[in-house]
């Protein structure tokens, strides 16, 4: 192995680079705002419940999960 020498810096690239151009979209396409409707819904207590516990498994809001299960689910049938 050989041995460093006090001119070698880690933190800079060694070799030949090739310069990639940025093909990432920005953060407003990856996730573009959308319209939200609010709406009143009677759910039962055992849905409620099994929302709540998932989420908070997951370190989420159980809001947001129904939200998802239901444009997943809307998305299936457009």
């Amino acid at each position: 192995m050989k041995k460093k020498t006090h001119d070698q810096d880690d933190d800079m690239p060694v070799g030949k680079l090739t310069r990639v151009e940025n093909f990432l979209p920005s953060p407003e396409e990856l996730f573009p705002r959308v319209e939200k409707k609010k709406v009143t819904l009677e759910i039962d207590d055992d849905t409620v419940s099994f929302f709540k516990s998932k989420a908070k498994q997951t370190g989420t809001k159980y809001q947001k999960m129904m939200r998802e299960v239901l444009k997943v689910y809307a998305k299936k049938y457009i």
